[in-house]
C-alpha cells in the first residue's frame, strides 16, 4: 500500500470562495479522500500547520504581518505550494486598498463609518501590510490556479493531476475572474 499524499489548505486574506468551490467537488471528494490525508485546513480541526506537507492550496492574498509569517512557514514545510484563486495569484480584491494605503483604509472603515466605537483596533489583530501582495512576491509558488473562484471541475482536475505526480495543464480550464 502506498502512503497517502499529505494535503493542506489555508485561507489567508480572501473571502473563502475558493474553499467553497473546493467543497463543490461534492461526491468526487471521496475519490480524493482515498488518496490524501487532509493534515491542515479550515475544514478540519487541526491547530498547527504540520511538517512535510506534500501539497498546500493557499487561498487569499498576503494582507497582514501574520499572513507573511504563515506563508513563509508554510513554504518551508510544503513540497508543492499552489496559489489557489485570483487573490493568491494577483492579490485581486484585497489589493483594492493598495492605492489608498493601510492607514487610510483603516481610518475609513473604523473611524469614518463607525458610530459607536471610533477607533482603529490594535489589540489581538495583526498589523496590515502597506499593500496586499500576491503569494509569489514573497515565496516560491509551484502552481498558479486562477479563478474567482476556480471552478470545482478545475480544482478536482488540478488535485487529481498533482496527486498522480503530474503537472496539470490549466490552459483551457482556468482563467482570471471565472
Amino acid at each position: 500500500m502506498t502512503e497517502k499524499i499529505r494535503l493542506a489548505t489555508i485561507w489567508l486574506d480572501g473571502c473563502s470562495g475558493c474553499h467553497m468551490s473546493f467543497l463543490d467537488i461534492d461526491h468526487r471528494l471521496l475519490e480524493i479522500a482515498d488518496k490524501v490525508d487532509v493534515v491542515f485546513s479550515p475544514l478540519v480541526d487541526v491547530k498547527q500547520f504540520p511538517e512535510n506537507v506534500d501539497i498546500t492550496l493557499v487561498e487569499g492574498a498576503l494582507g497582514t504581518e501574520e499572513d507573511l509569517r504563515k506563508i513563509r512557514m508554510i513554504r518551508e514545510r510544503t513540497r508543492i505550494l499552489v496559489a489557489f484563486g485570483d487573490c493568491a495569484v494577483t492579490a485581486n480584491v484585497s489589493a483594492m486598498r493598495n492605492p489608498y494605503g493601510s492607514e487610510a483604509t483603516l481610518r475609513r472603515v473604523y473611524v469614518d463609518h463607525d458610530a459607536l466605537n471610533r477607533q482603529i483596533p490594535s489589540e489581538g489583530v495583526s498589523a496590515l501590510l502597506p499593500t496586499a501582495l500576491p503569494l509569489h512576491q514573497v515565496v516560491k509558488v509551484d502552481l498558479f490556479v486562477p479563478g474567482c473562484p476556480p471552478s470545482a471541475d478545475t480544482i478536482f482536475y488540478t488535485l487529481s493531476e498533482l496527486i498522480e505526480g503530474r503537472v496539470p495543464d490549466l490552459t483551457n480550464l482556468s482563467r482570471f475572474g471565472a
